[in-house]
This record gives structure tokens, sequence and C-alpha cells, in this order.
């Protein structure tokens, strides 16, 4: 799956953690996390696997674009 930075950051803010947290939890790099939340970069299909792999067992789940809303990012529903 594809996400943007801004749901990265956004999918950090709702489970409290910092990036260096992230980075740990997917096996990636803090500056490539970095630079992809502020749209510096993208990163490699695999690494973007990485981490939203890990938001995901985390609880995170990703909303994409809709025809009345933008894209987003949720608790994922626990039933």
């Amino acid at each position: 799956m594809k996400i943007s930075g801004y749901q990265c950051r956004a999918a950090r803010a709702l489970l409290g953690i910092n990036q260096l947290e992230l980075a740990a939890m997917a096996g990636v790099a803090k500056q490539t996390l970095a630079d992809f939340e502020r749209g510096a970069r993208t990163p490699y299909a695999r690494t973007l696997d990485d981490v939203v792999n890990a938001l995901e067992k985390a609880g995170i789940q990703f909303l994409p674009a809709g025809d009345d809303h933008g894209e987003g990012v949720r608790f994922r529903d626990p039933g």
C-alpha cells in the first residue's frame, strides 16, 4: 500500500510515537522517515511496506482518498 508522508505523520501522532520509535519498529533509518514525512523523498517500495506494516501492526488503518473525502488514518476497528 502506498501512503503519503502526511498519513505517516498522522499515524505516529495517533500512536503517540516519534520518528525514532517508528524507525525502530519498521527497521528503517530515522532520516528516511524524516525525509519522507516532509516530502523530500519517496522511500523504496520495500521500505514503505515495512513502515506501513509496522503501523498497521500497531493498530493503524490507512484510508485512501475517495470521491467525497481525502486520504486519512484511524485506529483499526478491533472487531
